[in-house]
């Protein structure tokens, strides 16, 4: 992103930091979370843990994305790659999550913030607002890689102008 623009308010930006190193990073152990199933019966809501990963379309690359959400409402971040959802991990607030193993690709990003998360609908079912990250994010392949962060809260200077959109658009 070279486009750098001065945004307030609540959701107004992101702050993206990509980088392109030399050397891959080795592949990090342990279990990656997953939301559990919806029941059949109900869609009770739930609050899961930052870095649930609730959506999983995509892997095996080495792109690494950082979401820091400093906002006071949950959020979930949905990456979409052409017209697929390849991504969605909920990030709690105050709260800070890494996804790794991000495969090469153009990716649109979105974003949802809100309460009472329903599991089953992939949706907040209280005070619910809907984003896209106006700039697509670029993950490189070896035996180069990015690493992007993404924030939530605004920042002044950020460089990542974000739309609000409709809730029927988010890739739930």
């Amino acid at each position: 992103m070279t486009r750098t623009a001065a945004r307030t308010g609540t959701l107004a930006s992101f702050v993206l930091a990509v980088g392109l190193l030399a050397t891959p990073v080795s592949a990090q152990s342990g279990a990656v979370t997953q939301a559990p199933a919806a029941a059949s019966a109900s869609c009770a809501t739930s609050r899961p843990h930052s870095g649930t990963i609730l959506y999983a379309g995509i892997s095996g690359g080495q792109g690494r994305l950082t979401i820091e959400n400093g906002l006071s409402q949950d959020g979930v971040v949905a990456l979409v790659l052409g017209r697929s959802r390849a991504i969605s991990v909920y990030v709690r607030d105050k709260a800070k999550t890494t996804v790794d193993n991000v495969k090469d690709g153009t990716y649109t990003i979105y974003f949802t913030t809100g309460s009472g998360f329903s599991v089953c609908q992939g949706r907040f079912t209280r005070d619910a607002a809907y984003f896209r990250f106006d700039n697509r994010v670029h993950f490189v392949a070896p035996p180069y890689y990015t690493i992007a962060t993404l924030t939530l809260q605004a920042v002044n200077g950020g460089n990542a102008p974000t739309t609000q959109i409709n809730p029927s658009d988010f890739p739930a």
